[in-house]
């Protein structure tokens, strides 16, 4: 069984002393690959590293995560497209929208998200999305911008039934993680009437823990609980749950 860990940051420094026991638990629990998305400047020397350390089981995407968007975001990006041409990068992400803490930067947000959309459509590379509190900004953005060549997944997915339709139509996946294995989460509700050829895994890791590891930190191996949760939902075995949504990530990421 090969599941695909569409997006961690086992870069993050939460893992800097045990990362090879963490790589190791991963694989050990069926977890074979593992995409790293970049958050900001300051992450990219760390996300280099550990995909230099672990090259056959991890991937590199490189993008400005819109919490990090702050007034000097156009030399970010600068910095970032010349990364991105040297071919290194399986998807332009994590990049989006994000307005529950701070609306400050949001016009600087909204820039940079358009920006990276179009480095994406011109690379032909999938993107990562997050997005929080700014779904009908974020629906606008992506109707403009979709002209057929964007695809991607947009990233720890919780929303409502309308809102994964809306995706969906708008040639999206849906990243599902930890939070799918919450009583209050909305999506298992809904979650028989998704397209399975539209889902892939993801942890998030170090953040947003599955149950029963909810409250400590993160990490790969723990996307095998919150598989067997969604395929306790769904009805059929995990290994189904497994060769569905690794050949969707393949596919999404041609990986």
């Amino acid at each position: 069984m090969l599941l695909i860990d569409t997006h961690t940051h086992i870069y993050d420094p939460d893992f800097d002393l045990d990362r090879e026991d963490v790589v190791q638990r991963a694989l050990d629990n069926g977890v074979g690959v593992m995409l790293l998305p970049n958050v900001d400047a300051s992450t990219i020397e760390p996300m280099l590293k550990t995909h230099e350390r672990f090259p056959e089981c991890t991937r590199m995407m490189m993008g400005l995560q819109p919490e990090e968007v702050k007034g000097d975001y156009k030399q970010v990006l600068g910095l970032m497209e010349k990364m991105l041409a040297d071919g290194s990068f399986v998807g332009v992400g994590e990049i989006g929208l994000d307005y529950y803490w701070d609306r400050t930067f949001e016009k600087e947000q909204l820039d940079a998200f358009g920006v990276q959309l179009d480095w994406a459509k011109e690379l032909k590379l999938p993107v990562s999305i997050h997005c929080r509190n700014a779904f009908e900004t974020m629906v606008k953005v992506l109707e403009e911008k979709q002209d057929g060549g964007l695809c991607g997944v947009m990233h720890c997915f919780t929303g409502t039934h309308e809102e994964a339709k809306a995706y969906l139509g708008l040639g999206f996946h849906l990243g599902l993680g930890g939070v799918v294995t919450y009583k209050n989460c909305g999506v298992r509700e809904f979650l028989p009437e998704l397209p399975l050829e539209r889902l892939v895994l993801e942890t998030d890791a170090p953040y947003l823990s599955p149950i029963p590891h909810r409250g400590k930190r993160n990490e790969p191996a723990f996307m095998l609980d919150t598989a067997k949760r969604i395929a306790d939902i769904l009805q059929f075995s995990v290994e189904t749950l497994a060769e569905i949504t690794t050949a969707n990530a393949k596919k999404v990421f041609e990986i």
